[in-house]
């Protein structure tokens, strides 16, 4: 998928959980039609909000942390705020719905 870093099994306690500030991962899959929907909104974000981190999962081929977080229906966003998990994210939504639950971490 398109501009977003990705990050992956191995390189999420790294990318994630060892990282400072907000970072948004977005748990995806290729075969689903509400992630590629959702795509565009967060490559705004991304742009808009340069002190957001967001990366990209496939949870196909990360099924470890996928487990490990519950990212059983896709799209899933988690937010992580220095490491620690804050909040979750079900579901592809509209850009201004998608701004106001992500809104305390912009």
């Amino acid at each position: 998928m398109g501009a977003l870093a990705a990050v992956t099994d191995e390189s999420f306690e790294r990318d994630v959980l060892r990282s400072s500030g907000t970072v948004v991962v977005d748990f995806w899959a290729d075969w689903c039609p509400p992630c590629r929907l959702l795509e565009p909104h967060l490559e705004q974000l991304a742009a808009e909000h340069p002190g957001l981190t967001i990366l990209k999962m496939d949870a196909d081929a990360n099924p470890e942390r996928s487990l490990e977080y519950g990212a059983l229906s896709l799209p899933t966003l988690k937010v992580f705020v220095d490491g620690r998990l804050e909040r979750t994210i079900i579901g592809a939504k509209p850009r201004a719905a998608l701004e106001r639950e992500l809104e305390p971490y912009l």
